[in-house]
């Protein structure tokens, strides 16, 4: 089996740098892939990638050595099965609310007799280890999203489940959650309400001996994620990366000869987020 890298600093009780490709680009991915990250999610929600995106963009990311996630789309047993069968060495899957929907996750995401998914490693047989079935239960992991009021009501449930490796943030979501849209989506969140939220999914997450992962805008919060103790931290995608660094040079160009850099108003900062 190829080393997962997550997994391994999990064990050393490490934090995993994690960045999402959110374009539909094997070289972008490829670029990000050299960059440094223990780990890269492709955005299978809401990224503008379809499956064959995908599968080219983990032929990219494969000989970089970072380990490949996929956040699929929804709890969908055929789509969790085909992205782990073309290679993806964990899976994020959104909108987990409650114990029979982590339960599911795990099904679909392990062979039996832990769960229910069907063999044929197509990819994965090749490319992750030709004795797939037998060590790809241990090797792959499966996060549950919190971010919905119900799925914060049901932290323990959720957490406790067998087979399940861990909780995912999924920030801007659980903003508007659980303060029922009085709050803007957003990832770097300083209210008091927010942290202590983000602090108690930590800490029931770590309870029943299952990491717990935040999706975070800026290197900054990322690294006090980490000191919180997060397992694993995301800083932001390539899309707003692209967009925050071209922005930037739109903005020191336009500084230096005179003119208005943002005449349209937006607020093109990645950050903000």
């Amino acid at each position: 089996m190829i080393n997962n890298i997550v997994k391994t600093k999990w064990s050393k009780k490490e934090t995993v740098l994690n960045s999402f490709l959110s374009i539909p680009n094997s070289f972008t991915a490829e670029i990000m892939a050299a960059q440094g990250y223990d780990a890269l999610t492709i955005d299978y929600q809401h990224g503008m990638i379809d499956f064959n995106d995908l599968f080219l963009m983990l032929q990219s990311i494969r000989h970089s050595g970072v380990t490949p996630i996929c956040r699929v789309s929804g709890l969908d047993h055929a789509v969790i099965s085909k992205v782990m069968d073309a290679g993806a060495m964990g899976i994020i899957c959104p909108m987990i609310n409650n114990r029979k929907q982590s339960e599911q996750l795990v099904q679909d995401c392990k062979y039996p007799p832990v769960g229910i998914r069907s063999f044929g490693p197509t990819r994965a047989n090749f490319t992750v280890s030709s004795n797939y079935f037998y060590e790809a239960n241990e090797s792959t992991f499966c996060l549950a999203m919190i971010e919905t009021q119900e799925a914060f009501d049901n932290l323990d449930d959720i957490a406790s489940t067998p087979g399940l490796d861990g909780l995912y943030i999924g920030t801007a979501d659980l903003t508007i959650g659980l303060n029922k849209g009085k709050l803007t989506p957003g990832f770097d969140r300083k209210e008091p309400e927010m942290i202590e939220a983000k602090k108690k999914i930590l800490e029931t997450a770590h309870k029943h001996g299952k990491v717990a992962c935040l999706h975070c805008g800026t290197p900054e919060y990322a690294a006090q994620a980490s000191e919180w103790g997060f397992d694993l931290v995301t800083i932001t995608n390539d899309v707003r990366l692209l967009a925050g660094a071209a922005g930037e040079h739109v903005k020191k160009f336009k500084n230096l000869i005179g003119e208005d850099h943002n005449e349209s108003g937006k607020d093109t900062n990645p950050s903000s987020y």
